[in-house]
């Protein structure tokens, strides 16, 4: 489980991204036009009532000129070779995504890659940020709308587009589904294209 950085007065994230936007002097409206959200669902996160993805984390927390390390604890980084056994599994919350991280980190590079279980029902935010994505489905289905066009993606099926497309995704079924994530987003806050993010691998190992 990702949890929040530590703070003593134990704050939780919603409460944190609020306090934090206050002190800049930020309207809902500006932080959703800079991070490509819309005000309705930042204001949703900001009062606890809709968990947000690692990447609509992440462009918030740029908005706010800070590193997801000052909202999440940091992860591991994993070596250039990993084992399926051995991967940690982290969320933001209980019963939202879960996502086993892939890539490593060197300089130069800026691929970052995870694993990610989507489970029944779930539906992401609207979203647009810089960058491109490439989405493989390894077990169930899901569908992905990309600029009001809906798709219905398969195991073996993949899609490749520009995150600046607003996009967002659904699993329509009764079964987690389970995606091979690649984009060029900077989600763990190594250097790739986008804004920070920095989480917390607490969850017991696969295997």
């Amino acid at each position: 489980m990702i949890s929040p950085a530590s703070h003593p007065a134990a704050l939780s994230l919603g409460q944190r991204l609020r306090s934090r936007r206050k002190a800049m002097g930020l309207t809902l409206e500006q932080v959703a036009r800079e991070s490509g959200l819309t005000s309705g669902f930042i204001s949703l996160v900001e009062r606890d009532l809709a968990t947000p993805s690692i990447a609509s984390i992440s462009g918030i927390a740029a908005v706010l000129s800070a590193t997801m390390g000052e909202f999440l604890d940091d992860p591991p980084r994993p070596e250039m070779l990993t084992r399926q056994a051995r991967r940690q599994v982290y969320a933001v919350a209980t019963g939202g995504l879960r996502y086993e991280r892939l890539s490593n980190a060197f300089e130069g590079s800026h691929l970052q890659s995870v694993i990610i279980h989507e489970p029944p029902g779930h539906r992401s935010e609207p979203v647009s940020h810089p960058g491109e994505e490439l989405v493989y489905v390894l077990s169930g289905k899901l569908m992905i709308e990309i600029e009001g066009e809906v798709l219905l993606l398969s195991p073996g099926d993949t899609i490749h587009f520009s995150s600046q497309r607003t996009h967002a995704s659904w699993n329509p079924t009764t079964e987690t589904a389970a995606l091979l994530w690649c984009g060029t987003m900077d989600i763990f806050g190594e250097g790739a294209i986008g804004p920070a993010l920095h989480a917390k691998a607490k969850a017991p190992a696969h295997g």
